[in-house]
This record gives C-alpha cells, sequence and structure tokens, in this order.
C-alpha cells in the first residue's frame, strides 16, 4: 500500500536527484523516513567528490548517522540500487523500500525481496525521464557509475 507519506517521500528522491544533476552529478537520490518523519535525505556524489561508494543511498544513511535499529524505516530511491546500497539495505535490516525507477537501472529487487525486504516500484514519471536523458547524454559517465 502506498501512502501519502510514501508519495511526498519519493517526490523528496527525486528532488534529491534533481539537485545532485544540478551540481554535476549522476541524477539519483535517496531518503530515509519512519513514518511521516523524514530521517535523512542525500544523493550521488560520485562525481562531485570523487567518491565511488558516494551513491544516492550511501550518501542518505551517511546523513542519518547512527541508528540504533531501522526498524519501522522506509527507504526510498529515485532509482533501483545497485547491488552494493541493496546490500546495505540487508545488512541494516531496512525492511522497506520504495523505487522510483526500475526501467532504466534494475535487477536487485529479488535480491532484496529474497532477503525479506518489501521492495515496491511505483514508476515515478520524472525520475524515469530525468534518468533516461541523463543516459542519453552521459553514457560514458554512465557506464563507469554501473562499473561496465
Amino acid at each position: 500500500m502506498i501512502s501519502q507519506w510514501d508519495r511526498r517521500f519519493a517526490e523528496l528522491a527525486f528532488m534529491e536527484a534533481k539537485k545532485s544533476a544540478d551540481n554535476g552529478g549522476l541524477p539519483i537520490g535517496a531518503v530515509l523516513a519512519k513514518g511521516d518523519r523524514l530521517i535523512a535525505s542525500g544523493c550521488n556524489q560520485r562525481v562531485q567528490l570523487g567518491d565511488p561508494i558516494a551513491h544516492g543511498e550511501m550518501d542518505c544513511l551517511r546523513k542519518a548517522g547512527r541508528q540504533k535499529t531501522y526498524a519501522g524505516m522506509t527507504l526510498y530511491t529515485s532509482l533501483s540500487p545497485c547491488m552494493m546500497c541493496a546490500g546495505t539495505i540487508v545488512q541494516f535490516k531496512i525492511a522497506r523500500v520504495i523505487i522510483n525507477d526500475t526501467r532504466n537501472f534494475g535487477g536487485n529487487e529479488e535480491f532484496l525481496r529474497s532477503n525479506g525486504v518489501e521492495t515496491i516500484d511505483i514508476a515515478h514519471a520524472d525520475s524515469i525521464a530525468l534518468m533516461a536523458k541523463f543516459i542519453a547524454e552521459n553514457p560514458d559517465l554512465w557506464r563507469e557509475d554501473i562499473a561496465e
């Protein structure tokens, strides 16, 4: 079930992706929330920081700081998580992930589900369009990001 808060935080993940793109980075953003309470948000900063691990989900989790538990939290991401980020989601026992875009990049949804993570693709049109445009305009940077 998708709530009004899910839609709000999915839109915020998109805005984080747009912020990264506007600053020369890959358009990927993430938000961590517990119910209607925002915990943290972040964006992909691989280009901006020269850090290969600064994916949107990782930036968001870093900004969330130490958590005693991730119980009851949802991670919202503008693009399907890579294996590094999916593994972190499983490691931290984040039970729910809302994904804006699995069309431009996907494949780890089944891994998340097989590890007990409720995984929902909401097909957020703006996220899909922003990433498709980025890939078309920056194919080399995109291939670098996904290690191809």
